[in-house]
């Protein structure tokens, strides 16, 4: 009899489950990424005359640094592989130069043959690719995780809350290479925090000698690396903007050519 009304209350539980309605899911729409701060004031600063032609070949993770996971083999890179798209956006946004596509050159280079191929005569050849007056590169050198942890919480009676913490850091290298000579004009560094967040509260309590109550509730608040790596990407191109004007490298009045303004301050 005893089991006759452990199963019926199971078949009880499971139906009852079974009306409980579903909580709302908060899906949004696709969105574009609104520009950050950096870049809207380097867009209301005045801008040169022409964009600086400039190649990038490879922005990429240089950490080798896996997503911390307790107790779980991961394989996923804590780090963002799209860094060069990320800078090659930037860089079109920023109106100071003009990004010639070096990353997917090979594909670049198989569609130029297809299009000559296809051409009647040599008058319609494709024209010869743009070349670059500037060499950029660097990478995400760092990721540091737990660099600054931290909480604090409170307990009594089986009723308690409690907060936590955690800060890691991503660092990213951007440097500008003379295309003619090959020397480094510039070489900039940026670093962005990357802080997760959780509150939690909860109840567990003996309400008799065989009844237990228990409830939680709680959220975490995780910054997305990408974005990081996106604001950081940012600071570095406004900053090798900023010490070229210092260094005179470029003008934002006027037309400027790097390569040949290094060769004069290097002669002088």
């Amino acid at each position: 009899m005893a089991r006759l009304v452990f199963w019926g209350l199971l078949l009880l539980s499971m139906s009852a489950c079974s009306l409980i309605p579903k909580p709302d899911l908060n899906i949004t729409p696709a969105e574009v990424n609104p520009l950050s701060e950096v870049m809207r004031g380097l867009q209301t600063q005045p801008g040169p005359k022409f964009p600086i032609p400039v190649a990038v070949y490879s922005f990429r993770d240089q950490t080798g640094q896996y997503k911390p996971q307790a107790n779980v083999s991961s394989f996923s890179t804590a780090v963002t592989q799209g860094a060069t798209s990320m800078l090659m956006q930037t860089l079109l946004d920023s109106k100071w130069f003009t990004p010639v596509e070096r990353e997917g050159l090979q594909n670049l280079l198989t569609e130029r043959k297809i299009s000559n191929k296809q051409s009647g005569t040599k008058g319609d050849d494709v024209p010869v690719l743009s070349t670059a007056r500037l060499l950029l590169e660097g990478g995400v050198i760092s990721y540091e995780t737990n660099t600054s942890t931290g909480g604090s919480g409170v307990e009594y009676y089986g009723i308690g809350a409690s907060e936590m913490y955690r800060e890691d850091q991503v660092t990213i290298y951007l440097r500008a290479v003379d295309v003619h000579t090959g020397k480094v004009m510039m070489s900039v560094s940026t670093s962005k925090r990357v802080l997760s967040q959780e509150m939690r509260a909860g109840l567990f309590r003996y309400t008799s000698l065989n009844r237990l109550a228990e409830a939680e509730i709680g959220f975490t608040t995780n910054e997305p690396v990408q974005f990081c790596v996106l604001q950081a990407i940012e600071l570095a191109v406004a900053e090798l903007i900023d010490k070229g004007i210092k260094q005179g490298y470029w003008s934002p009045t006027q037309v400027t050519q790097p390569v040949e303004k290094a060769q004069e301050l290097s002669q002088s």
